[in-house]
């Protein structure tokens, strides 16, 4: 099988909101048909917003049926420069994912070395992610290393 390895499109967001769900339920566990509603109605609104702007979505197409067999999605953020992103110009990436029957054919590394040609194209000073146990050996792979970054990621959910 043959892929196309590029950018998204507005085209893309109904196949990019499916590959978002996708994602997050393998990341996740089962979503309630509440939660895939939700991200159904959200998730759209989004892209159409932020895609090609402060978001952008690098995909495998498959080039016989069109479809999208693997995508990662980097959101630019500024921030004030520190030592740790000297310019402000960081990425985040997150929702690395292959649809389960185009797995074990590379695609991941395919769209990540786009994203990350893309990543040093706009000068970003960094690329940041965390890693789930089957993305680590890739993203080891790649040149990403672990942060050995003083501080405990937090939140609070609001």
């Amino acid at each position: 099988m043959a892929y196309r390895i590029e950018a998204a499109t507005v085209a893309d967001i109904p196949q990019l909101v499916d590959l978002r769900v996708g994602y997050l339920t393998a990341d996740y566990g089962q979503l309630s048909n509440e939660q895939i509603a939700e991200l159904s109605f959200e998730v759209p609104n989004y892209l159409r917003y932020h895609l090609g702007r402060t978001l952008h979505v690098f995909v495998a197409r498959d080039e016989q049926r069109g479809d999208i067999a693997a995508c990662a999605w980097l959101l630019l953020v500024e921030k004030p420069p520190s030592p740790r992103f000297p310019h402000g110009h960081t990425g985040v990436l997150f929702n690395v994912y292959t649809v389960p029957e185009h797995r074990r054919q590379g695609l991941a590394r395919r769209v990540m070395d786009l994203l990350i040609e893309d990543a040093r194209a706009r000068a970003l000073d960094v690329l940041e992610l965390h890693a789930t146990e089957d993305g680590y050996p890739l993203y080891r792979s790649l040149g990403f290393e672990d942060d050995r970054y003083t501080h405990v990621p937090m939140r609070l959910m609001l």
